[in-house]
């Protein structure tokens, strides 16, 4: 009896050494999705993330042309920029106004959200970038320099510098921080309508009216390489191999390595305003001056859907972050927002 209450005492002791006694467990459960409970391991019943329900409609209250869309990279809010002088903050829920940013005294052509969303930036032909806090609409800074309009902005993927292009046919980097102003990149022959950065930060692409479109290199400001045709707009492919400009004529998509090119997408019976990449990069959306806007098959260059109902030129398009909802700014004074989910 003795032997085997040592015996039991011994195993006892043993398993409260194996354990940790009467502590708290310590060893990490290797499965994220696992909590302890009495012991065992729960799995833990994950939520699927929430679908945003966007607002399709017609907003209204600018009284001139809106020149610029662009969502907050959550797609809570849409920004607008006018000839009217002001930059207005939209609810993408129920297309109701959130507020109106006005400091600029000429008409805006450009409007951009930082990457976390906090910074709104719009270029104007009063010759100026202004920064604005997005929650409650205050002027954060002033960016002067260029000599007249400017025409884009856009922010480095890691939002710590702007680009601006503008009709003195430069393209500015300012640091969001404080507002200094970094370099020039001159070579252009006209005014700039276009800029945008690759995704991985490292090269600018700016589009001007001297029918060239370039490329470069963000650290030092050298000039990488020009491609001739397209005077209107840019933007990257998400994955950084491809670029879409457009002219007077057409859309094209050029290879980014070589210029070389890939195809052309054809339809709009007036020039195309604006071109922007769909967040997966399957499909490309454009503006135009034939008051529409349309959508693209990116792999074959097929034409996928035609906006229509404007009163006026199209002249700008923007996806929101999770490609479900179209927004554009019209010549009509208005902003509208399509469903593009399915």
């Amino acid at each position: 009896m003795k032997r085997c209450l040592l015996l039991l005492s011994i195993f006892f002791a043993m398993m409260l050494v194996a354990c940790g006694g009467d502590d708290e467990i310590t060893t990490p459960i290797e499965d994220d999705n696992m909590v302890m409970d009495n012991g065992t391991q729960t799995p833990i019943e994950l939520l699927p993330e929430p679908v945003r329900i966007y607002y399709s409609g017609t907003l209204t209250g600018h009284w001139d042309y809106v020149e610029s869309v662009a969502f907050s990279p959550d797609g809570s809010m849409l920004a607008s920029g006018s000839w009217d002088n002001t930059v207005r903050l939209w609810n993408t829920s129920d297309g109701t106004p959130l507020r109106t940013l006005t400091g600029h005294w000429r008409s805006i052509y450009s409007v951009a959200f930082s990457p976390d969303g906090i910074i709104i930036a719009s270029g104007s032909s009063d010759n100026t970038i202004r920064l604005w806090n997005t929650s409650c609409g205050t002027l954060l800074r002033t960016l002067t320099g260029h000599t007249h309009f400017v025409r884009s902005v856009a922010f480095s993927p890691d939002g710590k510098t702007i680009a601006s292009g503008s009709s003195d046919n430069t393209i500015r980097l300012w640091n969001v921080n404080d507002g200094t102003h970094i370099r020039t990149f001159t070579g252009h022959t006209h005014i700039i309508r276009s800029v945008a950065f690759s995704p991985d930060g490292d090269t600018l692409a700016s589009c001007s009216g001297d029918n060239t479109v370039r490329l470069w290199n963000i650290s030092d400001g050298t000039y990488l390489s020009t491609f001739t045709g397209h005077p209107e707009t840019v933007a990257f492919s998400p994955d950084g191999k491809t670029l879409a400009s457009s002219s007077r004529e057409d859309i094209r998509l050029l290879n980014v390595s070589d210029g070389s090119l890939i195809r052309t997408f054809r339809g709009h019976l007036n020039g195309v305003s604006q071109v922007v990449f769909s967040p997966d990069g399957k499909t490309l959306a454009s503006s135009s001056w034939d008051a529409t806007a349309r959508l693209w098959n990116v792999d074959d260059g097929t034409h996928l859907r035609t906006f229509t109902g404007y009163l006026n030129v199209v002249l700008s398009v923007a996806f929101s972050s999770d490609g479900n909802s179209l927004a554009s700014g019209s010549g009509d004074n208005t902003v509208r927002m399509w469903d593009v989910s399915e």
